[in-house]
């Protein structure tokens, strides 16, 4: 027969695990994956434009939840349009069935319903296809050309290259995200010797907008450093977009505690099977947002004292993931 003050300890240790266990298990059937991120979108924008009313903020895949209900009608979310600047779509023309693979048409025309609902409220539409014959980039871009969109050849999915060419060049002043005609992609540095070849090389292009890391190396850049690349090399002025993912974590990151692997943060889920070191999240968790924004160690923060023009957001469509997880399509 157990004793009094054994019984209280297992009820305090039941306690305990009925606790951990209540705050990990969630009632799916009543979380909005979309909406969650779609707030999740507003309340970065209006932080960041507290700072600087004139940082643009993009993001990149998701498309859905320009809508109210995230299906091909005309319900616009206005608060949600109204915080975004400008649309990023990957594998649009080509890539979503693998490189240079056209995608198919189903596909194309789904995202297109929605990019063109956000192209028509005066924002500007992105397009990266992953694309390596000459006959594909020519038809990737004109056809971003015909729907008024801005297109970019990816060679690499690793996003590691800085193309020899530039569509549309031009020297004039991009002021505004809609006056850009190009922009380049570049997320992997690899490839550069050294932070000063990286720059280096950056300062003698002449795209309309450079869409790139925070960080080389761990190290973020400087405001001095971004400050150099916000003129083309032919004189125009530029805009500089860092980029951040707001639905995946990366193990790389300053924010990554390697005690996590054992002791898993609330918000942390699997780690994606197709970019190792990259977790999804539970994006609507309070302390994985504090990790993107809020506060003067934040993603968005670094990235505001920078000094970059905006945020490109990534992994906006994570939640397909949840909505697939939990067979809510």
């Amino acid at each position: 027969m157990k004793t009094p003050n054994n019984i209280l300890f297992l009820v305090i240790l039941l306690s305990l695990f009925s606790c951990k266990k209540t705050v990990r298990e969630y009632d799916y059937d009543n979380i909005n994956f979309k909406e969650e991120m779609r707030q999740f979108v507003i309340n970065i924008s209006r932080y960041s434009k507290n700072f600087n009313p004139d940082f643009v903020i993009i993001p990149q895949n998701g498309v859905e939840i320009v809508t109210t209900d995230g299906q091909e009608n005309n319900n616009i979310h206005h608060d949600y349009l109204n915080a975004i600047d400008g649309q990023g779509q990957e594998d649009f023309n080509f890539g979503y069935d693998g490189d240079n693979l056209p995608t198919p048409q189903n596909i194309h025309n789904h995202l297109n319903h929605f990019l063109n609902l956000e192209k028509n409220a005066q924002k500007t539409i992105f397009i990266t296809d992953y694309v390596t014959s000459q006959t594909n980039m020519q038809a990737s871009l004109t056809a971003n050309d015909a729907l008024g969109y801005v297109g970019y050849i990816a060679e690499s999915r690793d996003l590691d290259l800085i193309p020899s060419y530039i569509y549309h060049e031009n020297n004039t002043n991009i002021n505004r995200l809609s006056q850009a005609n190009n922009f380049l992609y570049l997320l992997d540095f690899s490839r550069f010797s050294s932070k000063s070849d990286l720059l280096n090389q950056l300062e003698n292009t002449n795209f309309d907008v450079i869409i790139m890391d925070l960080f080389f190396n761990q190290t973020a850049f400087t405001s001095q450093e971004i400050n150099r690349l916000k003129h083309k090399h032919n004189g125009g002025i530029r805009k500089l977009i860092a980029y951040v993912s707001i639905g995946e974590a990366e193990n790389y990151r300053y924010y990554w505690n390697s005690n996590w692997e054992n002791d898993a943060p609330v918000w942390l889920d699997a780690e994606n099977p197709n970019w190792p070191g990259n977790y999804k999240v539970r994006y609507w968790e309070s302390d994985w947002q504090k990790i993107i924004y809020g506060n003067n160690n934040s993603y968005i923060k670094k990235v505001l004292d920078a000094g970059f023009d905006g945020a490109y957001l990534d992994i906006i469509d994570a939640f397909d993931y949840f909505d697939d997880k939990y067979n809510r399509h």
